[in-house]
């Protein structure tokens, strides 16, 4: 307990403080600026397709909820929910139209998530890297980086603006180019395993894992490119469930929840 003086207005105010407060509130923010990464499926809920509210909400409180602690929060949605680039050459599109209707379906969702976060007084700035600038901003780093740094949700739509190239890989580019500490894998398994645990019954949690320890054991869990950038450029990846409610402000206090990909 310490004595805190104020001088407002030409009079002094002492008041008792207790700097135990302070010291919670900074060993909560194990990082300062994070990358999460949804998938746009997550958003179905229920559903086979388009978005539910419900999921929608959710999110959105999940991720108040670290804006609550000072956290930066950049944001990147796949657009799986909409349309899927990688199938469209079976329904009669080539690959490169196909991807440009994925990066469309991935602005889609960055408006959704966008209204649900001012829903609940959140400001959000939606940048995307194909210019449509009479529904969100043409995304530039230097902007990105102002709109973080005044604690607004960025959310990043279009995907890299290139065809052949995931939503994955447009997360872990932005991220890098934000300065972002971690990429946080938000998905609906608890982390990663030794097989997929929806179809093997035997498959075991990593509860923390190396990128060449990934490459030697063939697991998935983003495509190689993203994974190959994270590797490079020493940005560890941290793959949790999104679904459950609190996972995210757990993760953000350094709690074990998931699975940390590291050095």
């Amino acid at each position: 307990m310490v004595f805190l003086w104020l001088k407002i207005n030409s009079i002094i105010i002492f008041t008792l403080i207790d700097l135990s407060i302070f010291e919670k509130l900074f060993m909560a923010m194990k990082y300062s600026r994070i990358l999460l990464k949804l998938s746009g499926e997550s958003l179905m809920g229920d559903g086979e397709y388009g978005i539910d509210s419900k999921m929608l909400s959710q999110y959105a409180s999940e991720i108040n909820s670290i804006v609550e602690q000072g956290i930066q929060v950049a944001v990147v949605i796949g657009g799986g929910n909409i349309y899927r680039g990688i199938q469209s050459e079976g329904a009669g599109f080539d690959r490169v139209q196909g991807d440009h209707m994925g990066m469309l379906a991935t602005i889609i969702n960055g408006m959704a998530l966008q209204s649900a976060l001012e829903s609940i007084d959140i400001e959000t700035r939606l940048l995307t890297a194909i210019r449509m600038e009479q529904v969100a901003e043409p995304y530039i780093r230097r902007k990105a980086m102002r709109h973080l740094q005044k604690g607004r949700v960025v959310v990043f739509g279009g995907g890299t603006g290139n065809p052949y190239f995931t939503t994955d890989t447009a997360a872990t580019l932005r991220a890098i180019e934000i300065e972002a500490d971690i990429i946080l894998k938000g998905t609906r398994v608890d982390g990663i395993y030794t097989a997929d645990p929806e179809k093997d019954a035997n498959a075991t949690k990593y509860d923390a894992i190396t990128f060449d320890e990934v490459f030697q054991k063939k697991l998935n869990i983003m495509d190689l490119t993203a994974f190959t950038l994270c590797q490079e450029n020493k940005l560890p990846i941290k793959v949790f469930n999104m679904n459950i409610s609190g996972n995210l402000n757990k993760v953000c206090q350094g709690e074990s929840v998931g699975t940390l990909v590291n050095f």
